[in-house]
């Protein structure tokens, strides 16, 4: 057999998992694996592209934003201590978004390991509690079977981040290269079988519902069960709300398409959760920003949970029926027991809350007649443009909310944002990552000043990789969401949310990229025409209104059908 290094070793694992985007930051402690890959990004070997970002922790979230719309894994490479840790929170991240990501990290010498050597930490001892699995590589004859097992735990069942560390002995002794492919672990049960009787009883009370209502999740988008959504919500006739993750499960134009779930979400599917008699998840974990008050959500009504993941049934709401197995097995299973069903007037009821919350709501924000420029227009003016064939990409806060709410979304995989962590500076990065996991579709970033600021260096990576992304910046000059809540709950009392900005726009010049700046509302149309019709990557800022506030809302502490359409503050 042949001798190799630990760290060619890598690349051939690499390559037999199908990776071709790597990203990463190099240092010292994983200069051997960079070394390797030196012959693996050029040449007759060319089998990678790897994009150097500006900081570890954009290598991470530029991962998740590959593996989100491209449905693979995302890999990036860092060095040990800082490098390591400053991917942290990007691991967290995709845990608790069920995202499949593997970071490999260097580490000091096994030999010089609880010595507190230089840039040593206990990698997998931090990582182990917000990854589904943490392994440190010791020696080069165990790369092989380590990483064929971290890209089988990534990407199976429920998603998420598995962390590798791999000290620089492993990475520079040798071993003889035999491939490995792992598709067992003992224990690890990914796809568990469907019990038929919960199948059962779980069409019985769909049939006999009179107000059902369905909550669609990220899971429908993780599983590829988009048609089989489609199937079983039309064959019973049952109205459906998505999650913030699952917004491109369901077209936003199907007739059975309620709206959006959630604290800042649209209106009729929040009331009517209350009202409901049978109430299906459907591969959602029932978030707080979801139920609001656990202890009023859904009291009413019968609750199936359709999940992969045995253990977010019962976590947050009780459940009558569970039916655990992959949903895009499950739902066709349940789809053969149900009845051809028509519940019009149910479906016709969330009607009249549409219309206080588009009199209200909507048509103020998308369509103002005067003032400020408010962040809902230049969404709904960029969702036009787009015609809801663009990927959505965010970071968190008040652009977050307007964005998902006002976006439209035609095809699958169209969302990328950080939803259970809520990660300012998580556009950006995760943008990148997006435009190399699906290069062939539109890439839109919407942020905050506050958000893009935290990591604005990637804008190197943009300009070093000409990556195509659409940035939409919404300059309010504070930090708005917080802000609102400051108004809202704290008496006014603006404690450190107002931002002192730097002009962006000589900071686009000095990356080299198109930018333009809107501050009334005549310019919005032509800017976002220009934006879109401009190859490469764009900043479009956009001034917006200091104190434009994101409505509907369900104040904290308060049941989903008390929410707020308007506020006095």
């Amino acid at each position: 057999m042949e001798v190799i290094s630990g760290a060619e070793a890598l690349m051939r694992a690499l390559q037999n998992e199908g990776v071709k985007t790597i990203f990463g930051y190099p240092g010292g402690s994983i200069m051997p694996v960079f070394d390797a890959l030196y012959d693996y990004t050029r040449g007759e070997r060319k089998a990678f592209d790897h994009i150097l970002v500006r900081h570890e922790q954009s290598a991470a979230h530029a991962a998740e934003g590959y593996a989100r719309v491209s449905g693979e894994v995302g890999v990036c490479i860092v060095t040990s201590g800082p490098g390591a840790t400053n991917t942290l929170t990007g691991v967290a991240d995709a845990m608790l978004d069920s995202t499949p990501i593997v970071v490999i990290a260097g580490q000091v010498g096994t030999g010089a390991l609880g010595t507190d050597a230089f840039q040593e930490v206990d990698l997998v001892g931090v990582a182990q509690p917000i990854s589904k699995w943490s392994y440190q590589i010791r020696r080069p004859e165990d790369v092989a079977w380590a990483v064929s097992r971290a890209f089988y735990i990534a990407r199976t069942g429920r998603p998420g981040p598995v962390v590798l560390d791999f000290p620089k002995n492993a990475q520079v002794h040798t071993t003889e290269w035999k491939p490995q492919h792992v598709d067992f672990v003992r224990s690890y049960v990914p796809y568990p079988k469907p019990d038929e009787t919960s199948i059962a009883a779980a069409a019985e009370l769909i049939n006999g519902a009179e107000r059902p209502l369905a909550l669609v999740g990220q899971g429908v988008e993780l599983g590829n069960a988009h048609n089989e959504l489609i199937e079983f919500l039309e064959k019973a006739d049952i109205p459906a709300a998505r999650t913030l993750l699952g917004l491109s499960a369901l077209p936003s134009d199907h007739p059975l398409n309620m709206g959006m779930l959630g604290m800042h979400g649209n209106f009729a599917p929040n009331v009517k959760e209350q009202e409901c008699d049978v109430l299906i998840a459907i591969g959602m974990r029932f978030s707080d920003r979801v139920t609001g008050l656990p202890a009023t959500y859904a009291k009413q009504a019968k609750i199936i949970h359709l999940d992969i993941d045995r253990s977010e049934i019962d976590k947050c709401i009780r459940t009558d029926v569970a039916v655990i197995g992959d949903c895009k097995v499950t739902m066709p299973a349940i789809t053969r027991l149900l009845k051809k069903n028509n519940h019009r007037e149910w479906r016709d009821s969330f009607k009249e809350y549409d219309e206080r919350e588009r009199t209200t709501v909507i048509e103020p924000a998308i369509h103002p007649k005067d003032g400020e420029l408010l962040m809902g227009e230049v969404v709904n003016a960029v969702a036009e443009a787009t015609g809801g064939n663009a990927v959505l990409v965010t970071d968190v806060g008040q652009n977050q909310m307007f964005s998902c709410r006002y976006f439209k979304y035609n095809k699958k995989r169209s969302v990328v944002t950080s939803g259970g962590l809520g990660t300012m500076g998580f556009g950006l990065p995760a943008a990148i990552g997006a435009t190399f996991g699906a290069p062939e579709r539109t890439v839109c970033m919407f942020s905050g000043d506050g958000g893009f600021q935290m990591s604005i260096h990637e804008l190197g990576t943009i300009m070093e990789q000409q990556a195509p992304v659409k940035m939409i910046m919404m300059n309010n000059n504070y930090l708005g969401n917080v802000r609102q809540w400051q108004d809202m709950f704290f008496e006014h009392r603006k404690s450190f949310t107002r931002m002192m900005n730097p002009d962006y726009g000589q900071i686009a010049t000095a990356y080299h990229i198109p930018y333009c700046v809107v501050t009334e509302r005549g310019q919005l149309k032509k800017a976002v025409d220009d934006m879109l019709s401009t190859k490469g990557p764009y900043l479009l800022e956009c001034a917006i209104k200091e104190d434009d506030n994101v409505l509907p809302m369900t104040p904290p502490g308060k049941s989903v059908d008390e929410m707020l359409l308007s506020i006095d503050i």
